[in-house]
């Protein structure tokens, strides 16, 4: 749920959370600096650009896959790397996993390459463990994009900024879907935390809004909010989230009038965006990330603004956990098998019964997602 007009000095509760005495001077200066340095994302126009190569690693997730082999499917090449390839060595060999999600994008248009981190994973620890293993290199990141304001995605985010400083590069961009993702959330044991606003200025990155569809680093696009066009329907969360002045949390009066009404409202989660791309020759590449606004509605959403219908492939959390059961997953899979993507890679918040079912009616469609693993697509 969403408190759209709580500050440090009314809810104690919340002070801990709050720095240096918050009031509503500091609030207004806090409120004044942020907007000086925030944008609005540049929207994609007639087109969406067509890269000629893509490569999605998966940095953090719930599983590591030990002893499967490297394999190719089509123009697909799936790299994987198991836990630990030298089981005598100290443990900060290994990758990790825990739940969360991080994915680097990497992208070629003719000599021209992009990096782009979509998500930090819960925590620095193993963000920052994975990316050592897999020798990601923060500086040659071109843009970082939040797909939205939960935990499990912006977790290691400031521990990944602290241990990057003086790499990134100056004024990098950060996209968010808008202000709910600055949000505190809240579960019925405490507070679930908020994403860091003055951690992304410290930084010295710029905080790009893209409400709708924008352009990341020349090369991909992010979907803007996604409507709800299919049967998809959001589970509503346990958390509340509340949002507080003084920048710490959403400012209220840069929420929609609707959610600004000084009490608490349900999380629709309308933040959240999908990351994409079109490989040419082969269609779309969706990184949907968590799904809450529904798997297939991301799909759509990306194939509208692209103008692209053809998906080649589905990357991430599809968000489809209990209480949904299996009538809800089969409705699901028919309106992939309408879709027709080449793979469906699913990870995160899918869940193991989505992919059993979806494996048994669409085969080799399906691939399993797992921590270090890299997804090659060519034109």
């Amino acid at each position: 749920m969403l408190f759209g007009g709580c500050n440090c000095l009314t809810d104690p509760s919340l002070a801990s959370l709050c720095s240096g005495g918050a009031g509503f001077i500091s609030a207004m200066v806090g409120a004044m600096v942020a907007a000086a340095r925030t944008g609005e994302a540049r929207a994609p126009g007639r087109s969406v650009p067509q890269v000629d190569k893509l490569a999605v690693r998966i940095v953090t997730d719930n599983v590591v896959i030990q002893f499967l082999p490297n394999e190719t499917r089509g123009s697909l090449t799936i790299e994987r790397r198991g836990s630990n390839t030298s089981p005598d060595a100290p443990p900060r060999t290994g990758l990790h996993g825990e739940w969360g999600l991080a994915m680097h994008a990497e992208s070629q248009i003719g000599t021209q390459t992009r990096h782009v981190l979509i998500d930090f994973g819960y925590t620095p620890d193993v963000l920052l463990n994975n990316m050592d293993v897999l020798k990601f290199d923060p500086s040659v990141i071109d843009a970082l994009v939040l797909s939205h304001g939960h935990y499990d995605h912006f977790g290691g985010m400031v521990g990944f900024l602290k241990a990057a400083k003086g790499k990134l590069k100056p004024k990098l961009p950060f996209f968010v879907g808008g202000e709910d993702a600055f949000c505190l959330r809240k579960n019925p044991g405490g507070n679930f935390g908020a994403l860091d606003r003055r951690a992304i200025f410290d930084a010295d990155l710029s905080l790009m809004m893209a409400d709708g569809s924008a352009i990341v680093a020349d090369h991909a696009f992010t979907t803007g909010r996604i409507a709800q066009r299919s049967f998809e329907k959001p589970l509503l969360p346990t958390k509340e989230i509340v949002g507080i002045f003084d920048g710490f949390g959403c400012f209220p009066e840069k929420m929609p009038p609707e959610k600004n009404v000084g009490d608490y409202i349900p999380d629709d989660f309308d933040h959240e965006i999908a990351t994409n791309y079109v490989v040419k020759g082969k269609g779309l590449v969706v990184l949907t990330s968590c799904s809450h606004r529904g798997v297939i509605n991301a799909v759509r959403q990306a194939q509208e603004v692209s103008g692209v219908e053809k998906v080649h492939a589905v990357i991430g959390g599809f968000h489809i956990v209990p209480p949904l059961g299996d009538d809800y997953i089969r409705d699901t899979i028919a309106e992939f098998k309408r879709i027709d993507p080449d793979y469906l890679i699913p990870g995160h918040c899918a869940g193991d019964r989505f992919y059993d079912l979806a494996r048994d009616a669409m085969g080799d469609k399906v691939i399993h997602s797992a921590v270090g693993t890299r997804f090659v697509f060519s034109s």
